[in-house]
């Protein structure tokens, strides 16, 4: 990466503070050919819009794109240089309340992410966190991902 960030550190008690502060952006990173071939392997996903540059070059996006759910994905090292709860027993991604892929990321572009703490509720043993995500292509006028997570963190 072209840098790196020092996330916001808040345990479960400070998240309060956080709510609706927006955070980032994270540092750009490249998105590569090599990790969308190996994410096609991964998952079975070969179509050639993502793993055969001849054939994308005679698509509308002049070249291979990353998968949606690739770029998704994405979100967990982008994030963590934004913020990282403290002082957790374990946190795990409950689901996704919205989930959009307003556009392509072509392969060699770069990406990076910002993130909004919207509402904290109460759960057994710790408390459920949804965070506005969004993941933007360099240059581009719209986001890759629009992504409203929830994310819950037990003591």
């Amino acid at each position: 990466m072209s840098d790196t960030r020092t996330p916001v550190r808040p345990t479960i008690a400070d998240l309060p503070s956080l709510l609706d502060v927006p955070l980032g952006p994270s540092a750009w990173r490249p998105v590569t050919q090599a990790e969308v071939d190996a994410f096609a392997d991964l998952t079975g996903d070969h179509n050639p819009i993502h793993v055969d540059p001849d054939f994308a070059s005679g698509t509308p996006f002049g070249g291979t794109i990353a998968h949606g759910y690739l770029t998704l994905s994405l979100i967990v090292p982008t994030m963590a240089e934004l913020v990282e709860v403290v002082e957790v027993g374990t946190a795990v991604n409950y689901g996704l309340d919205k989930l959009r892929f307003p556009a392509p990321v072509r392969v060699g572009s770069r990406i990076r992410a910002t993130t909004t703490l919207t509402t904290l509720d109460d759960v057994p043993g710790g408390v459920q966190a949804h965070w506005n995500s969004t993941i933007e292509v360099e240059g581009s006028g719209k986001p890759a991902v629009v992504a409203h997570m929830v994310v819950r963190y037990y003591a």
